[in-house]
């Protein structure tokens, strides 16, 4: 059996326009459809953020803590790429020696109710300040500089889509979700009729890119030796 040997299928964004045109029944005519299509499509991947639907997407990123700073920059060379922080430990460098301690999250009314926020020590909470900016804080604040550093696992944004001949950072297990996703978000403007079914169609492909997307753990069973002790 003669195969491709092939494994380099990739859509970019006018192909991506185009298909979910033809699941609405219609054709992409004109420069505006292609613009139109775009929006809606970035608005959907801004949807995809909300819903926790790219962990392709989480960067590692790391801060070194100076003396009384409590507030620092997630992403020093793109600021307004985080959307959020999953998890933070610091490492504690001393001579040769490296410890890492996991820090607990605060949320923002836990944060703002600490009245000693200017003091010092080894910090073991963190917030994360969610704006355009998001910025995240430490507590207590470092007591020391060129000491502490904290490590952190960051869900960033993906890359606008913008030019139709642009591919889009995306896993090959994704693409029938976008193309669904698409259609569905088209039909609210221009095919109404359909909208019920590829919304549907939309949240069934949703569901399976999202359990496709979450973290796989080791499964391991115990049997019972309960059996065995009363023999």
């Amino acid at each position: 059996m003669a195969t491709s040997g092939s494994k380099d299928f990739e859509l970019d964004v006018a192909e991506y326009v185009e298909e979910a045109f033809e699941r609405c029944g219609l054709e992409l005519r004109t420069g505006y459809d292609l613009k139109s299509a775009t929006r809606s499509l970035n608005l959907m991947l801004a949807e995809w953020a909300n819903r926790g639907l790219n962990q392709w997407s989480i960067k590692e990123k790391s801060v070194s803590l100076v003396k009384d700073t409590k507030t620092y920059n997630i992403d020093t060379s793109n600021a307004t790429a985080p959307i959020d922080v999953l998890d933070v430990f610091i490492r504690e460098t001393v001579g040769s020696e490296v410890t890492d301690i996991p820090m607990t999250r605060l949320s923002r009314a836990e944060y703002s109710h600490i009245t000693t926020k200017s003091s010092t020590g080894k910090p073991n909470q963190f917030f994360v300040n969610k704006q355009l900016t998001p910025t995240i804080s430490v507590w207590p604040a470092p007591d020391k500089s060129s000491t502490y550093t904290i490590h952190m696992n960051v869900l960033t944004r993906m890359d606008d889509a913008d030019a139709g001949a642009n591919t889009l950072d995306l896993p090959f297990r994704f693409y029938p979700c976008l193309a669904a996703g698409l259609a569905y978000y088209l039909s609210l403007k221009r095919a109404p009729e359909r909208t019920q079914l590829l919304k549907t169609l939309y949240e069934d492909e949703f569901a399976r890119a999202l359990a496709q997307d979450e973290d796989r753990a080791s499964f391991r069973v115990s049997p019972s030796l309960r059996s065995y002790n009363n023999a």
